[in-house]
């Protein structure tokens, strides 16, 4: 706090002489609160640490070999205005089905189930992901999350083929 000191003689002379009074300024409030601020930028930077998607990409060199089962596959075609495209299997056999974001989680776990019953590990089920040029980033991340939250070992990311982009209307 800020304090002024007055002289003890308080004289009143005749003259226009003035009165010079000393002020003594206390910062100890001030170093305090400077205190608080660097505490509170150190906490809140420390703990909001950004979030990686861990997405592993394959050696170009080395041929892929993975033992998927058709029967086991959906794959999912990312399209525009929040739709996705999926079938189950090859594209040639196969009939193509619309739905969203909403009920993706749904789908992922029947087909999940349905690998399950047929095969008896529930690990051999592969989710195929494959963003259109006019689906968006945010589509692309949520079908990751569903990745994460349905816990699914397996998964491709891939760009579409020739008869995919015959077959499929965007």
């Amino acid at each position: 706090m800020a304090a002024i000191d007055r002289p003890a003689n308080n004289h009143h002379q005749s003259g226009k002489r003035m009165v010079k009074k000393s002020t003594k300024v206390d910062l100890t409030p001030m170093v305090d609160l400077g205190f608080l601020l660097i505490t509170f930028f150190v906490f809140t930077t420390t703990m909001a640490t950004p979030t990686v998607m861990k997405v592993e990409v394959p050696f170009d060199k080395t041929t892929i070999t993975d033992d998927i089962c058709t029967s086991c596959v959906l794959t999912t075609v990312l399209c525009d205005n929040d739709m996705i495209q999926y079938y189950e299997g090859s594209i040639d056999t196969t009939e193509i089905k619309i739905t969203d974001y909403k009920s993706i989680r749904q789908i992922i776990q029947q087909k999940k189930k349905k690998v399950l019953d047929v095969t008896g590990k529930k690990d051999r089920f592969v989710l195929i992901i494959k963003p259109s040029d006019n689906s968006s980033f945010k589509n692309f991340v949520d079908l990751t999350d569903e990745v994460t939250i349905n816990q699914i070992k397996r998964y491709y990311i891939d760009g579409l083929n020739d008869a995919e982009k015959k077959k499929i209307a965007f």
